[in-house]
C-alpha cells in the first residue's frame, strides 16, 4: 500500500476514533453523575420531611412507587403515623450516607408525649423509566423507626385535670368533679367539661388525647385546656416493639384574672335578667369579671357604638372637637327621616350632642366618615377580629361594600344595622379611650398583658374622654354618677325590631321612628364606662336585654359595679 492510501485511510478513520473515544468519555461522565443526582434526590425528600411537605415529598418518588400510592393515600399514611406519635418535627441530626444506592441518615422525631425520639431512616433511590431519580417508596418510611410490617400504635394515660384558681387564689374548679371553693359563682366563668365533641375529634387526636378524652367546652375550662389538662403519658409501639414510654404530668394550678368579689358584683348587677357584664384591667387588658352573656349572644351596641364614630371622624378630620350643629328632633339621610330617641330636640356643641346621644347629629357624621373610614376604624378597634378568649365571637361590622346607602352608613354610625357587639369587645373599646388610644386585648390570665395595638390618637382618646365624662355629668349616663369619682361613659339604646312607619306629609320621605317610650322590650340597653377618667383603673359594660334605655337601666348596674371594682 502506497503512502497516499495510508494517508487517505487515515483520514476516514480519524473521525470514527474521535466519535467513539468522546461517547466512552460521555458514558464515564453519565456514569459519574447519576450518584451525585440520585443524592440531591434523598437529600430534597428529607429535606421536605423535616418541613411535613408530604406533596413534594410525593413528586420526588420514582415513577413505579408513584404508580403504587395515591398522593392522597402517602400523605395519609404519614399524616396518621404523626398523629399517633403526636409529632411536631422531623430533624435532621447527622450526614446522609450512601451506600450501593440505599441512604440513611440519623433524624430525630420530636413528639409532644414522648419527647426526641432518635432512628435511623434508610430508603433507596433509583431510576425512573425516563432515567430520572426518584426515591422508592416502602411503608415503614411513613416514621423514623418503623420496620417492615410493624404499624404505629399509642395507648395513652392522662393525669388529673388541674385546679382553676380565681385571682386571690380560691379554687374556681377542682378535681374530676370540678369542686368549687366560690359554691355557684363559680357557674358563671368556670365552664364546663365532658366528652371531646365530634367536630374537635381530629384535632384533639393530633395533640394525643385518647378518645372518650374529658375536655374544657366552655369558659376558663376551654380557655385553658391545655394547660389544665398537663403532660399526657402513655406508650408508642411499632408493632410488638415498645418505642417509647412517658409518664403523665399534672400540670400547676391555673391563676385566672377573675376578681370573686367583682364577679359577685357583675352577677349582682345582672338581678337575674337576660344580658351581660364584662369588667376588665384597662391597662394589661386583665378580665375582671364576665357575667352572663358577657362574651357572648352578639347584639346591636347601639349608642355606644358613637364612641368609635367620633374616633373615626376625628381621626379622619371630618369634625372638629368645638363643631357646633344645628338643635333638631331628625335627620334626613337618603329621603328618610331618622329621629332621635323619644323625638327630643337635640344638637348644640359636638360635646353636648355626644352627651346627649345625638342621632340626628351622629348620623349624618358618620355618612360624611363614609363606609370605608367607618369600617376601618370599627376594625382598628378589634371589629371582625378573633378574640384571644376562646369562644368569644369578634364582634362585626359588614364590609364597606356590603353597607348600603347614607341612611345605611347613619345607621351603622348609630350602632344599629348588621353591627353586633358583646359587652366584653364594647369594653375593650372603653379601655382603648381610657389607654390614650391603645386597644389591649382581654387575657383572662393573672398576671399577663394583653397583645396591644393602636386605636386612635391619643388626642382623639383625650376629646373622647372628655365628652365621656360630660355624658356622666350632665347627659343620659347620669345614674352611674359617683360621688367623689369622675366616671367617663357611653349610654346606648338599640332597637331590636325595625318598623315600618306610615308615610310623614312633612318630609320627602318616611320617616324611621324611634320605640315609644313606655316599651322597654323593643330596646337593648347597653352602658360601657371607665374610672377614675383621669387615671382609670377600670373598665365596665354592661347589655341588658330588652331592658329600654341604656340611662336608665344599664347606667345604674354598671355603678354597682364600678362601686365594687374600685374599693
Amino acid at each position: 500500500m502506497s503512502a497516499a492510501r495510508r494517508r487517505r485511510l487515515a483520514a476516514r478513520a480519524l473521525p470514527l476514533v474521535v466519535l467513539a473515544a468522546g461517547a466512552f468519555a460521555g458514558g464515564l461522565l453519565a456514569g459519574a453523575d447519576h450518584q451525585p443526582r440520585a443524592r440531591a434526590v434523598a437529600d430534597r425528600f428529607l429535606n421536605a420531611w423535616t418541613r411535613a411537605d408530604y406533596g413534594g415529598m410525593y413528586q420526588l418518588l420514582s415513577s413505579s412507587s408513584r404508580a403504587e400510592i395515591s398522593s392522597r393515600r402517602f400523605a395519609r399514611s404519614y399524616r396518621q403515623a404523626a398523629d399517633t406519635a403526636t409529632l411536631e418535627r422531623v430533624e435532621r441530626a447527622g450526614r446522609l450516607r450512601e451506600h450501593d444506592g440505599t441512604y440513611a441518615l440519623t433524624v430525630r422525631a420530636v413528639t409532644r408525649s414522648f419527647g426526641a425520639l432518635p432512628a435511623t431512616v434508610r430508603f433507596t433511590v433509583s431510576d425512573n423509566s425516563d432515567h430520572v431519580a426518584g426515591v422508592a417508596f416502602e411503608r415503614r418510611l411513613a416514621f423514623p423507626g418503623l420496620r417492615d410490617g410493624e404499624s404505629l400504635h399509642r395507648t395513652v394515660r392522662m393525669p388529673p385535670r388541674a385546679d382553676l384558681q380565681a385571682r386571690d387564689g380560691s379554687v374556681i374548679a377542682t378535681g374530676p368533679d370540678r369542686t368549687s371553693q366560690i359554691g355557684t359563682l363559680a357557674a358563671e366563668i368556670a365552664g364546663r367539661v365532658g366528652p371531646i365533641p365530634a367536630d374537635q375529634a381530629a384535632a384533639y387526636a393530633a395533640k394525643g388525647y385518647p378518645k372518650g378524652a374529658v375536655v374544657g367546652l366552655s369558659g376558663l375550662e376551654r380557655q385553658f385546656e391545655a394547660r389544665l389538662a398537663g403532660t399526657l403519658g402513655g406508650t408508642l409501639r411499632a408493632g410488638s416493639r415498645v418505642l417509647a414510654t412517658a409518664s403523665p404530668q399534672q400540670g400547676g394550678a391555673v391563676r385566672t384574672s377573675i376578681d370573686p368579689g367583682i364577679e359577685a358584683a357583675a352577677v349582682s348587677a345582672l338581678a337575674a335578667r337576660l344580658g351581660g357584664v364584662a369588667v376588665l384591667r384597662p391597662r394589661t387588658g386583665e378580665v375582671l369579671a364576665l357575667a352572663g352573656l358577657g362574651y357572648s349572644a352578639p347584639q346591636p351596641p347601639g349608642s355606644t357604638f358613637k364612641i368609635v364614630t367620633l374616633a373615626a371622624a376625628l381621626d379622619a378630620g371630618a369634625v372638629k372637637p368645638k363643631a357646633t350643629f344645628p338643635v333638631e328632633t331628625f335627620t334626613t339621610l337618603s329621603g328618610v327621616k331618622l329621629e332621635n330617641a323619644h323625638g327630643e330636640s337635640c344638637g348644640g356643641s359636638l360635646a353636648a350632642a355626644f352627651a346627649n346621644s345625638c342621632n340626628s347629629v351622629f348620623a349624618p357624621l358618620g355618612a360624611r366618615v363614609g363606609a370605608a373610614r367607618l369600617v376601618a376604624a370599627a376594625q382598628r378597634f378589634g371589629f371582625n377580629e378573633t378574640s384571644d378568649v376562646a369562644g368569644a365571637p369578634p364582634g362585626s361590622i359588614p364590609p364597606p361594600g356590603e353597607i348600603g346607602d347614607d341612611l345605611a352608613v347613619g345607621s351603622t354610625a348609630i350602632g344599629q344595622g348588621r353591627v353586633t357587639s358583646t359587652p366584653l369587645r364594647m369594653a375593650e373599646i372603653g379601655a382603648a379611650i381610657a389607654n390614650r388610644g391603645i386597644l389591649v386585648r382581654p387575657t383572662l390570665l393573672r398576671g399577663a398583658q394583653g397583645r396591644r395595638s393602636r386605636a386612635t390618637s391619643p388626642a382623639t382618646a383625650r376629646t373622647i374622654t372628655r365628652f365621656m365624662r360630660g355624658v356622666v355629668a350632665g347627659g343620659t349616663g347620669s345614674a352611674a354618677a359617683i360621688p367623689g369619682v369622675s366616671v367617663a361613659g357611653k349610654t346606648g339604646t338599640a332597637e331590636l325590631r325595625d318598623t315600618v312607619p306610615p308615610a310623614d306629609p312633612t318630609s320627602t320621605g318616611p320617616s324611621v321612628p324611634a320605640p315609644p317610650p313606655d316599651d322597654t322590650t323593643d330596646t337593648d340597653a347597653w352602658f360601657v364606662a371607665f374610672a377614675p377618667a383621669g387615671r382609670p383603673k377600670v373598665v365596665v359594660a354592661v347589655l341588658l336585654v330588652g331592658q329600654g334605655a341604656g340611662g336608665d337601666t344599664a347606667a345604674p348596674a354598671a355603678k354597682t359595679v364600678l362601686q365594687q371594682a374600685l374599693r
